[in-house]
């Protein structure tokens, strides 16, 4: 078959998938009924009204069922973010909560029920190392030991692998940390 022919074929089968998923937007939203989840995105957005009075200084709202982050700005202009979210019920903490503190290249050190899960991590790491698991931009939350920010280990994004914060790209980071001030309202659910 020649390109002409391979390029056409190629058209002709993703304009077929595209009519039938309109067609049949079922078939591409449906999780699977064997039990068997699909890769589907759970994502949906929320309004900032539905969680807070007032938009404030801006909102920080993290999905941690759908692993995304709606930022809103005070002048109400809302972007989106893939989120790592915490391995487990017992690690995730919800509720609301707000930006005490901000800091470029933040250091780390475990908290102490890291060091008991994990007694050969180091009791500190230096902020710009590429082990830091804070990656490049934090922001503190008034919740001790909970942040939202950046990771060296893009792998990271989309799952379940944090030890209770939030984390972005370090390039989404950046532009969330440029755009939050202290006292942003934040919510986790």
């Amino acid at each position: 078959m020649n390109k002409k022919m391979q390029l056409l074929s190629r058209r002709n089968f993703v304009s077929g998938i595209g009519a039938t998923a309109l067609a049949a937007p079922s078939i591409v939203n449906a999780q699977a009924l064997d039990g068997v989840t699909r890769n589907v995105a759970a994502f949906r957005p929320h309004q900032w009204q539905d969680h807070f009075e007032t938009i404030g200084k801006g909102i920080l709202l993290a999905d941690t069922g759908s692993r995304f982050l709606q930022h809103w700005t005070a002048d109400g202009e809302m972007r989106t973010y893939p989120t790592s979210v915490p391995l487990s019920e017992d690690l995730t903490r919800l509720g609301y909560t707000e930006v005490i503190d901000k800091k470029v290249a933040p250091g780390w050190g475990p908290t102490p029920s890291m060091l008991e899960r994990n007694p050969d991590w180091p009791a500190y790491i230096q902020g710009g190392d590429p082990r830091n698991p804070l990656g490049s931009h934090a922001l503190y939350l008034s919740w001790q030991y909970y942040r939202i920010h950046g990771t060296q280990d893009t792998r990271k994004i989309g799952r379940k692998s944090s030890n209770g914060c939030i984390g972005l790209f370090n390039e989404q980071i950046e532009e969330v940390f440029g755009r939050t001030p202290i006292g942003t309202q934040v919510k986790l659910l």
